[in-house]
């Protein structure tokens, strides 16, 4: 079976692939998620696109943009064998009678045919384990509600337009509610985190009211996927279980605006709605932890604007780089970018930045803190990871010490520049969408960071990006440093902890190189965009 697709450029790191329809989706995905090469990091399915995230290291734009081509046109796989997941349903939901009389039928009928249709998990968003569940034999479309709610309970069963869904956690959202189950849809812990992954077949199974408590664990446990095929997904390898220290290193006295636990991110889970995260500057993350004798994946902590202190509870050896500020340590001075003993007993105080936007606080050993899905990272937006730093809060140190304390570095290490930063821009997938007007003002004029700017994205100040198309865009798959351009015409650059699908068109993506520069821009940074070398 032939795909009939068009390959559109994602940055410097991805390959978006666009079909015609739903069905050309699951078919695109179940061939390239069956056999993926070596350098895949993500596939991400969406309403009308797959995107392919690569290692360009290993397996080069070029050769992506050819396996996709080369899959489309391949005979279709043999699907997998799979069992159905069965998903205890209640159908209790607030807007099941007004859904019904909208659609013509009864409540009765409309839970009978929801539970009676076979449903495929398309693919996954909005958040973790969010699956977008479709059916050939589904014939209603569901308008969402006029206006969202604010708080959607965990474990809500909704339809909206073609789509049914289950709530993994509690969250706003617009879709008519019809039932509840109380089955565990997303578990950080779990082998497959993610109970509807892409390509999951799904059943929704009536249950009393009174029956449905509890099963959350026993539905979770006996719950079956394929193996391989359309059920799989590309997982980053989990990071190897160390014992952390048995006391406490240091206590948190003041977080200041925002400090939070971060290494180099987990990559490899998109698919299952969930982001990058990580380091925002992951080149100082790395250099921090060199400074100290980690390993440069170790977990530091990312301390956003300054205002930092803690006191240690035994010596460590702790070095800060990123932004530019004062730090003390027992009231005396100490450089940035260089290793420190931090004594016993002592309070480090990291002062509002001068410089920069975000440091790095490494201290020998790395941060010791409960890791899910093989990364210690905080993710603001999914509440993934540690909770951000708070008074009061202890935290122990880890084994990831793989060498002695270098000798002093030399490198002429300075100030991050805040006021005007250049950041390469790689071609996106929607520039087409966008005037010749727009593209010329992207890369000749400036843009203001505003103070709407986190680590869920960044938005900015600066002329209106005039669109050719007006029509609304299907969700599809994104990446940290995509140019998302709403219907107000200014740009948002998504950021490390920024969802992994969205329905804005892209018109350009922040270079991988770019994402650690573009890490240290505060409110009222200026920043100038180039055309970014692609290899």
């Amino acid at each position: 079976m032939v795909i009939d697709l068009r390959l559109l450029p994602f940055g410097d790191r991805a390959v978006l692939a666009e079909v015609a329809s739903l069905a050309a989706v699951l078919d695109l995905h179940a061939q390239v998620a069956a056999q993926p090469p070596a350098g895949v990091i993500d596939i991400v399915p969406a309403a009308r696109t797959v995107l392919v995230r690569v290692d360009p290291q290993v397996l080069p734009l070029d050769a992506a943009r050819a396996w996709i081509a080369a899959a489309a046109e391949a005979p279709a796989s043999a699907p997998a064998a799979a069992s159905v997941v069965e998903l205890p349903v209640v159908y209790d939901g607030e807007d099941l009678s007004a859904t019904a009389a909208l659609l013509g039928v009864t409540p009765g009928e409309l839970a009978a045919r929801h539970a009676g249709t076979e449903w495929t998990v398309a693919f996954t968003g909005f958040a973790p384990g969010f699956g977008y569940l479709v059916s050939d034999a589904w014939p209603f479309d569901v308008p969402r509600r006029a206006t969202p709610r604010t708080r959607v309970p965990t474990g809500a069963v909704g339809l909206a337009g073609a789509f049914s869904g289950a709530y993994p956690r509690e969250t706003p959202g617009g879709w008519q509610l019809i039932g509840t189950t109380a089955a565990t849809l997303f578990d950080p812990d779990a082998d497959t985190p993610a109970l509807l992954a892409p390509g999951t077949r799904v059943r929704f199974v009536p249950r009393a009211p009174d029956a449905v408590t509890g099963d959350a664990h026993d539905e979770r446990a006996g719950a079956t996927r394929a193996a391989g095929g359309v059920g799989s997904h590309i997982a980053a390898h989990p990071a190897p279980a160390h014992p952390a220290s048995a006391r406490p290193a240091l206590t948190v006295l003041d977080p200041g605006l925002l400090a939070t636990v971060q290494d180099q991110g987990r990559p490899g889970h998109a698919a299952e709605g969930v982001a990058l995260s990580g380091a925002l500057d992951r080149a100082a993350l790395r250099t921090a932890n060199r400074l100290v004798g980690n390993d440069e994946g170790a977990a530091g902590i990312e301390i956003t604007l300054g205002g930092f202190r803690a006191v240690a509870h035994t010596d460590l050896w702790v070095a800060v780089t990123g932004a530019w500020g004062a730090i003390r340590c027992a009231g005396r001075e100490l450089a940035p970018y260089e290793a420190h003993l931090w004594p016993a007993g002592a309070e480090l105080q990291v002062d509002w930045f001068t410089r920069g936007a975000r440091g790095y606080l490494a201290a020998r050993g790395g941060i010791e803190a409960r890791a899910a899905l093989g990364s210690r990272s905080t993710d603001i937006l999914s509440r993934l990871g540690p909770a951000p730093l708070a008074a009061g809060v202890e935290l122990r140190l880890g084994p990831e010490a793989s060498g002695p304390v270098p000798p002093e570095d030399l490198h002429p290490w300075g100030p991050p520049d805040d006021d005007l930063i250049e950041v390469g821009l790689a071609p996106g997938p929607r520039a087409d969408w966008f005037s010749p007007g727009a593209l010329t003002a992207l890369f000749e004029e400036a843009w203001t960071v505003t103070s709407q700017a986190d680590r869920v994205g960044i938005r900015l100040d600066g002329p209106i990006l005039d669109r050719v198309r007006g029509e609304e865009l299907p969700s599809e798959g994104m990446v940290p440093g995509a140019l998302q351009v709403p219907p107000a015409g200014r740009p948002v650059i998504l950021g490390a902890d920024g969802p992994v699908t969205g329905g804005y068109p892209v018109i350009a993506v922040v270079s991988d190189a770019g994402r650690d520069a573009l890490a240290q821009a505060r409110p009222g940074t200026t920043l100038r965009f180039r055309h970014a070398r692609m290899s």
